[in-house]
């Protein structure tokens, strides 16, 4: 199993490098300043980690096909590492910044509001071209002042619904009839009844700082989460006391298995059976495959259900983005890499035959490879699945550069309903208020 696989990406994306950050801005006296370059030459570095670097390391000789006299780099700093260079680097104006960078949807606005100028305009260099190119919700999320464009789309996870498909069999459920959540918990009872098997896994104790995983995808599908667009605080609104009270109610049925101590034990607890359901985004279903690949066919997907009747079941709940260094002197080549990586589906799609990292890019679905039936999935269509999702019409989430405060906030009242059985109104209230008084910012009524 290759742990980084498990990129901490916005779905409970914990931003470790927060603490850093909140004592870190750039000192203007210090800042270098950057420049354009020569489009078709020089040496250009590429910051990433483990797969996504390896791709695009991939990449380079067919880069350098179009583009010969430039010289790519791609290093693997490895995740979480990568948060602590970057931030360091522009605490000191930039100092040692890579050309481009490989950045999480949490992570971008906690570095352009506090190092402003740090990162480049990527409308200068012809990006807006490519707005109808990508999700519209995820375009909104990387150009959300004004004209600017911080960065440009990568991966873009959906939420998920993968299933044992045999064990909704055995219980006798029908699991495409499962339209709202509610009716998922009833199913769930069902399930226990019939099997022994839990719905679904939730790390209780927060022993990961993801463990909010799936009150974040809740309050997605309901198109909320930890802030509004203005900024305001939104942890103890009744869309995320609904989906807490929603998790409450299948901890007291006993419907939900702890799966504290990380990947390793999420894992085990696949292969031992655990749960029905893993309401996880697009890439954990090859971790699937590759943890139990004797249960092909035994398994499915499809998108979650809608937390109220007529609601969504689409959210893109996590996404990462390559943006260009704001002190880089070979700028226009590193967007010519970056262009190159992102924005030509052949690229993409070799990427995701590769190490599965779903694109954002929406041409890249045009592939026959994201049509092909899945024999593990029973012959599903995974790629079209998500495709589906990630074609449809999306918001934008605002994460704010306080994003790692308002999840262990959200963290730390999950578990005191999961295991003190806490009222969650009351636990998200206090919440809140913690958070307004950490960043000075307003609850939203």
């Amino acid at each position: 199993m290759n742990m980084s696989r498990r990129r901490v990406l916005g779905l409970g994306g914990a931003l470790a490098v927060s603490a850093g950050l909140s004592g870190l801005t750039a000192c203007s006296s210090e800042a270098r300043v950057g420049s354009l370059g020569d489009p078709a030459k020089g040496d250009i570095t590429v910051w990433s980690w483990a797969g996504p670097a390896a791709e695009m390391r991939a990449l380079v000789p067919k880069f350098n096909e179009l583009y010969p006299g430039i010289k790519v780099t791609v290093q693997d700093i490895g995740n979480p590492a990568i948060w602590d260079k970057i931030t360091t680097s522009m605490a000191a104006g930039g100092a040692g910044l890579a050309d481009v960078l490989h950045i999480g949807v949490d992570y971008l606005p906690a570095y352009t509001d506090r190092f402003p100028g740090q990162l480049a305009d990527l409308s200068a260099l012809g990006a807006g071209k490519y707005q109808t190119a990508f999700p519209e919700g995820l375009w909104r999320t990387v150009s959300s002042k004004g004209s600017r464009i911080d960065a440009l789309p990568w991966e873009a996870n959906s939420g998920g619904f993968y299933y044992r498909a045999d064990v909704f069999e055995d219980a006798g459920v029908d699991v495409a009839a499962l339209e709202t959540w509610d009716d998922a918990v009833e199913a769930g009872l069902k399930i226990k009844e019939k099997t022994g098997k839990h719905l679904l896994g939730i790390d209780k104790p927060a022993s990961q700082q993801d463990s909010a995983n799936f009150f974040q995808l809740l309050l997605q599908l309901q198109g909320s989460t930890y802030f509004n667009l203005d900024g305001e605080i939104m942890v103890s609104s009744p869309q995320a006391v609904r989906a807490m009270t929603l998790i409450k109610r299948m901890n007291d049925a006993g419907l939900v298995n702890d799966i504290s101590g990380g990947m390793n034990v999420l894992i085990s607890s696949i292969k031992s059976g655990t749960a029905a359901v893993l309401p996880w985004p697009t890439w954990f279903g090859d971790e699937i495959e590759e943890a139990v690949p004797g249960e092909a066919g035994l398994w499915g997907v499809r998108l979650p259900p809608t937390v109220r009747p007529g609601g969504t079941n689409v959210a893109t709940v996590n996404s990462t983005h390559l943006a260009i260094s704001g002190t880089s002197h070979q700028q226009a080549a590193a967007w010519n890499f970056v262009e190159f990586v992102l924005t030509r589906p052949q690229s993409q799609v070799e990427i995701y035959k590769n190490k599965g990292i779903a694109p954002a890019l929406l041409a890249a679905y045009e592939d026959p490879f994201f049509h092909q039936p899945s024999k593990f999935f029973s012959g599903q269509k995974k790629g079209e699945i998500f495709y589906k999702a990630l074609s449809t019409d999306s918001q934008a989430f605002n994460y704010t550069s306080d994003y790692a405060r308002a999840l262990k906030a959200v963290t730390d009242a999950q578990t005191r309903v999961l295991l003190r059985g806490a009222d969650p109104a009351t636990e998200l209230r206090r919440a809140a208020d913690q958070l307004a008084a950490q960043t000075a910012r307003k609850v939203a009524q």
